[in-house]
């Protein structure tokens, strides 16, 4: 994040924002600055994906689910909303953590010991870091102590739309992306390859709630895609993943998406048109 602050500091802040007597490196000065570019960032990433995904990917038809409720897209939004600034509080935290130099990311790939094969498996060691951290989060998240506190406003959504991609409590919100953030303070991590991944992780959260099941045959029992995450938000005991299915199968609480066996909220729609 230190790289945006740079950027923003350079171009913005510095020049046109703060007084010219506080310094750039000043702790409250880039505490207020992470703060606002970070909820900035977030506010960005979910309105400007999560509206092509619900305009161009999204499958209308699943509005007139009778478990799609009564002015769900504008409520998904409005959680969100509120959900994000306060999610930002603790992030922002480990922002200012990795700025002020206590993590392992690095600026060069000449930094990394193996080159850009380093980047490239640095990047596959993420996505399976915080693929099993985020099931383990999840799963311990429907804890009947910890639930209906703090996870059961995401299952209000029963048949979601990308907007309810972010719509978390904020204690729910920040600890599912925890792994993201603890990953670069245990690994060495490039930092334009951590940004990269930020958006990413940000965008895969949109599409896993897009109503879009469409994945390649011989992956349909590897990726958790949407359909997958669809049955998780319908059934509430399975599919935990993020990316792949490998914890769920691990755990015991894989379950075949009902969509790839006809019985899915599109076959449901299909069924009602047909009587």
């Amino acid at each position: 994040m230190d790289l945006v602050l740079e950027a923003a500091d350079r171009h913005l802040l510095t020049p046109y924002v703060y007084p010219a007597g506080w310094p750039e490196d000043e702790p409250c000065r880039q505490l207020l600055s992470l703060f606002v570019i970070t909820n900035l960032g977030a506010l960005a990433l979910y309105l400007l994906f999560g509206t092509l995904s619900y305009c161009f990917i999204f499958d209308h038809e699943l509005q007139k689910h009778p478990q799609f409720l009564e002015n769900q897209v504008r409520r998904e939004i409005a959680y969100a909303l509120r959900s994000l600034p306060w999610i930002s509080v603790p992030t922002v935290a480990l922002f200012f953590a990795e700025v002020r130099g206590y993590s392992k990311l690095y600026d060069n790939i000449e930094d990394s010991p193996y080159g850009w094969s380093g980047v490239f498996l640095s990047m596959l060691s993420f996505l399976f870091f915080t693929d099993m951290g985020i099931y383990w989060i999840h799963r311990a998240l429907h804890h009947r102590l910890l639930y209906k506190r703090f996870h059961k406003p995401h299952h209000l959504w029963k048949i979601a739309t990308p907007f309810a991609s972010h719509a978390f409590h904020p204690v729910d919100g920040f600890l599912q992306s925890l792994p993201y953030h603890i990953y670069p303070f245990l690994f060495p991590l490039h930092k334009i390859t951590y940004l990269g991944l930020y958006i990413f992780v940000n965008v895969w959260t949109i599409s896993i709630h897009d109503g879009d099941y469409r994945v390649p045959r011989l992956l349909q029992h590897v990726i958790n895609g949407s359909a997958h995450h669809t049955d998780h938000h319908l059934y509430f005991d399975y599919n935990y993943g993020q990316y792949f299915t490998l914890w769920d199968k691990i755990g015991g609480s894989y379950k075949s998406p009902s969509s790839f066996e006809g019985k899915g909220p599109h076959d449901y729609l299909r069924k009602l048109r047909e009587k």
